[in-house]
């Protein structure tokens, strides 16, 4: 494996700092872990119109929704619903709020940020029902929060990507409002976590492939099939009639396999799609993407992909 230039430079910071893997803390150990990792990114901050976090009614109680608005925008705007990463473990508005505020700016949409109960305090289906329900909130409230409830996209990184490959499909079958587009950034799209990939092992990495085994176990204990579409969504029966898909997968990442699979059951099913691999780069690259001009670079696809489909 050959890292980027860019990816080489955080590595070789990664090694140096000597931190301790994921999968040997506790899961609040794990959260501190993922706040550090951000600090040491130094990702920049980009100011927006507004940022207000709402609190909305979710299946097991009240739950937060960070919306971002663009600055300088006046009347309805097209909303990206969108569930952060850190394998249904850790993570939570304030690690992926640089992310959002960047691409809120170059997408010139708003952005909906949900803060989902994370396992193992609340395992599956918790996260992917606050999801759902954070989606629900946005279509049902567009009018009061000056949103276009007809220009609605979901979108998230790793096990947010999870969420909204399920959302999508949901929505392709009519249990969840429709939307135009989806974002999967390295998505966790199979948790049997068979994929050769899944094998990667290289210390210094923040996920490898014991890394996820340790997130899904904490998310799916052993009470539920990994198989199952809903925690799966490669598995589903069909991908046919989904909205338009803009995915992204790394080359040094566990899950590699899994989202070049995703991406070549979409284009098999003729889903319009908009697939970007960056071979030498590693997860998470994109969502502390300001700090680099790779991560940059993929920000500034996927804010095209927003524009093009949910500003026409």
């Amino acid at each position: 494996m050959t890292f980027d230039e860019d990816a080489a430079a955080t590595f070789a910071a990664l090694r140096a700092a000597r931190l301790p893997r994921f999968e040997s803390l506790t899961p609040q150990a794990a959260r501190a872990l993922l706040v550090d990792l951000r600090a040491r990114a130094a990702v920049p901050k980009r100011p927006v119109g507004v940022v207000r976090d709402l609190a909305f009614d979710g299946p097991a109680g009240a739950l937060t929704l960070r919306l971002y608005r663009p600055i300088a925008t006046d009347g309805a705007l097209p909303c990206l619903v969108f569930c952060h990463g850190g394998g249904f473990v850790v993570g939570d508005l304030d690690t992926h709020d640089a992310f959002c505020r960047a691409l809120a700016m170059e997408a010139g949409v708003a952005v909906a940020a949900v803060d989902y109960r994370l396992a193992p305090e609340h395992r599956y289906p918790a996260g992917l029902e606050d999801a759902m329900a954070a989606l629900r909130f946005v279509h049902a409230q567009a009018g009061v929060l000056d949103l276009d409830a007809d220009r609605l996209a979901v979108g998230g990184d790793s096990a947010g990507g999870n969420f909204t490959a399920v959302m999508a499909l949901l929505s392709r079958d009519g249990a969840l409002p429709a939307i135009r587009a989806q974002l999967l950034t390295y998505p966790v799209l199979d948790l049997s976590l068979g994929q050769p990939s899944h094998g990667l092992d290289m210390e210094g990495l923040a996920v490898n492939g014991a890394t996820m085994r340790w997130f899904r176990a904490h998310y799916l204990g052993g009470n539920h099939d990994p198989r199952d579409w809903r925690a799966s969504p490669l598995t589903a029966a069909r991908l046919d009639g989904v909205a338009p898909c803009h995915l992204v997968t790394a080359g040094i990442d566990p899950l590699c396999d899994e989202g070049l699979a995703y991406a070549a059951r979409l284009a098999a099913a003729r889903v319009r799609l908009v697939h970007e691999h960056y071979p030498g780069q590693m997860h998470g690259f994109a969502t502390a993407g300001m700090a680099t001009p790779t991560g940059r670079r993929a920000i500034a696809s996927m804010a095209a992909f927003l524009r093009a489909e949910l500003t026409i």
